[in-house]
């Protein structure tokens, strides 16, 4: 009776021990799978972003950049999007900006969270075309499995850079931090619910005050 009971308490305690370990380990797989959306969505966004402004000028002859590519009637904490004249066509930026100088896949994007799908969607108004003339919309998913996503922006002003981030770009605004948030999955035995933040943030190197720096 005594060893039977010694061997309950036993297996009762061997049986708590697994059960943690197992937790532990689903709540690190969830982790691992969380930063690798974080950072591909990171990696994603960063890419296109810091060729915000790219090719788009005031003046052929100087070829002083015009802006830092942000169209911010259209950039907030939550959403942000930008101009590039990656194929570098057009002239300058002037008044046919979304016209015949930024109407080619890449050249005019905009990334958004969607809560409904728990996704970063990436809209292009000029994504794809099927007779190399007329281009047409594009919306497509960039990563799944986010909670949110979040914009910042440093102005800079000068010589000197704004001492705490903003939710709204100006035309000085030479960086932007990105923060992409994903909620695990529950976890039995563990803290419900967990939240994995991952932040980088994006030199804009086509913005006037950037190019001064080199």
């Amino acid at each position: 009776m005594i060893a039977m009971t010694v061997m309950l308490i036993a297996l009762s305690i061997v049986s708590s021990l697994l059960a943690r370990a197992w937790s532990v380990r689903s709540r690190e797989s969830r982790t691992a799978d969380a930063l690798a959306s974080a950072q591909a969505a990171i990696d994603v966004l960063s890419r296109e972003i810091s060729n915000s402004g790219f090719g788009l000028t005031d003046d052929s002859s100087t070829q002083l950049p015009a802006s830092n590519g942000l169209v911010l009637a259209d950039c907030n904490a939550n959403k942000i999007r930008f101009r590039a004249n990656i194929e570098n066509e057009g002239g300058t930026f002037g008044s046919n900006v979304t016209s015949t100088h930024i109407n080619r896949p890449g050249e005019d994007v905009t990334y958004f969270f969607d809560s409904a799908t728990q996704s970063i969607v990436r809209y292009d108004p000029n994504g794809f075309t099927t007779d190399s003339i007329t281009y047409q919309p594009l919306t497509s998913v960039v990563v799944n499995k986010v909670s949110n996503v979040t914009f910042a922006y440093y102005n800079y002003a000068g010589s000197t850079s704004a001492s705490t981030l903003v939710t709204t770009p100006t035309n000085d605004t030479g960086r932007i931090r990105i923060t992409v948030d994903v909620q695990l999955e529950q976890v039995a035995g563990q803290v419900n619910p967990q939240t994995i933040t991952f932040s980088s943030d994006v030199t804009l190197r086509n913005n006037s005050y950037m190019l001064k720096q080199y």
